[in-house]
């Protein structure tokens, strides 16, 4: 039976996948604190949009930035929805694929992959009215010591 609660049209209710709908949109990017760049005060900017793809059984992700030498990725989001609990599967213009575990739980959003000799992490954290996410990436060499990849702003435009 189909419940009218869920925000996407035509599916079922699903709360794994409901709470993602603060996603949905287009958004502004800000990055800054680059460790890889040798300008520790660059601005990088650039948009990232998501959106429901196969009738609202995962979400889609691309982003860019307008420096060229950043990678372009697309990303689907996929939910357990047993567990509550959601993977991202990530591919960008270098031919880099990952996967990455994620988590969305009370605004805030996280990524994690551990991998020996490169292991990353993400957390960003929505305002109190869903239009704007604070986050930074963190990458581990040996899994235990942790350095400031970079930060990012999103900011909602619609």
């Amino acid at each position: 039976m189909m419940s009218n609660s869920s925000p996407i049209p035509g599916q079922p209710s699903n709360a794994a996948l409901e709470r993602l709908h603060v996603f949905v949109g287009e958004w502004e990017l800000e990055i800054t604190s680059m460790s890889f760049e040798e300008d520790k005060t660059a601005v990088v900017r650039g948009r990232a949009s998501f959106e429901w793809i196969e009738g609202g059984a995962f979400l889609l992700e691309h982003s860019e930035v307008a420096n060229t030498d950043f990678p372009r990725p697309v990303s689907i989001i996929g939910p357990d929805d047993s567990a509550e609990a959601y993977s991202m599967l990530y591919f960008d213009s270098r031919g880099v694929s990952r996967i990455y575990q994620m988590s969305f739980s009370e605004n805030v959003w996280k990524l994690w992959r551990d991998f020996p000799g490169f292991s990353q992490r993400f957390i960003g954290s929505f305002s109190a009215d869903g239009n704007t996410i604070a986050a930074r990436w963190e990458r581990s060499d040996d899994g235990s010591n942790w350095e400031l990849d970079f930060k990012l702003m999103y900011k909602k435009v619609r």
